[in-house]
């Protein structure tokens, strides 16, 4: 498995990676003690744990947000090897058919990663793909661009996808949906950049962020599937944190509920299925003006 993910990441990649991982991801298996009627047992490494949910909100009267979440923990002789897809899209409202954009998007994008990437990691004879997982993930959202512009034209959609494979996680993104590392003390960091007027306004210092909240071309992107000829998606690849949690999100959710308050949620609920509710919950009374999207990962060291 570990020569076949070095291939899969490309030598310059590696390099990258490498330098940039976190200095408290464990070599050895990372034993937790669970306690089960009165007996305790060691277990190496605890799974991911997934929640997702969405709404409509309060004001639109159809959903045109989409997501998609696969996940898979492979553990033989010495090695524990969790890997997963997760999607958010957000169809553009005010353009025809955003909702059949959304899917297509994630529909598309999802099936090239799983027949170029993940697929073959499970297979016996596990093979190497002729390009980088940067390269194919850059390929999918392609492939799910043109598809858009085919099928629906004049339509458009987001995309914000995180896939982990060992301690590494990739992230391709377009548009204003997020990602963020949501640590076990409430810190927040977002790990994608918008890709919306409003926010270039605020790198070239012509807005604050208190003045983009509110300005009123806030929802106007300049990349975003199925808009222009001309397109690509980010693509950023870190090690996997050991601790916390990862969401994707619709801006139905983060342009409505502070991010403080988010961090809060998720780390005060049970579960990532519970902290979903409680998101989806805390946007709706905050108007619920948008439709509300909101996949979390629990990292799988996360205690």
């Amino acid at each position: 498995m570990k020569p076949l993910l070095k291939k899969l990441f490309g030598k310059k990649k590696d390099e990258q990676i490498k330098s940039s991982q976190s200095k408290d991801i464990p070599t050895e298996p990372n034993y937790d003690t669970i306690k089960l009627e009165g007996y305790q047992m060691e277990v190496d490494h605890i799974s991911m744990q997934i929640g997702f949910g969405r709404s409509v909100g309060k004001v639109r009267d159809h959903n045109e947000d989409a997501f998609y979440t696969i996940t898979s923990n492979i553990a033989a002789n010495d090695e524990f090897n969790p890997s997963g897809l997760y999607i958010v899209a957000d169809g553009m409202g005010g353009h025809k058919n955003g909702e059949v954009a959304s899917e297509l998007a994630i529909r598309v994008f999802a099936s090239q990663i799983m027949e170029k990437i993940l697929l073959p990691l499970t297979a016996p004879d596990a093979k190497q793909p002729e390009n980088s997982i940067q390269e194919i993930m850059q390929e999918s959202a392609q492939k799910a661009h043109k598809m858009i512009m085919k099928e629906v034209p004049g339509s458009g959609t987001t995309l914000t996808a995180a896939l982990i494979i060992d301690n590494k996680m990739t992230i391709a993104h377009a548009g204003d949906s997020r990602a963020y590392l949501i640590s076990p003390k409430d810190e927040i960091k977002a790990l994608t950049r918008d890709h919306s007027l409003v926010e270039r306004m605020i790198e070239l210092g012509q807005l604050t962020s208190e003045e983009a909240a509110v300005h009123p071309q806030r929802n106007v992107l300049y990349r975003a599937l199925g808009q222009s000829e001309q397109f690509s998606v980010d693509i950023n690849t870190t090690a996997l944190p050991t601790k916390g949690h990862i969401l994707l999100c619709s801006d139905g959710l983060w342009g409505l509920v502070p991010e403080k308050q988010i961090a809060t949620i998720i780390n005060q609920s049970e579960n990532p299925k519970e902290a979903c509710l409680a998101l989806i919950e805390a946007a709706n009374d905050a108007g619920g003006t948008d439709n509300i999207t909101a996949v979390i990962i629990q990292l799988p060291y996360a205690g």
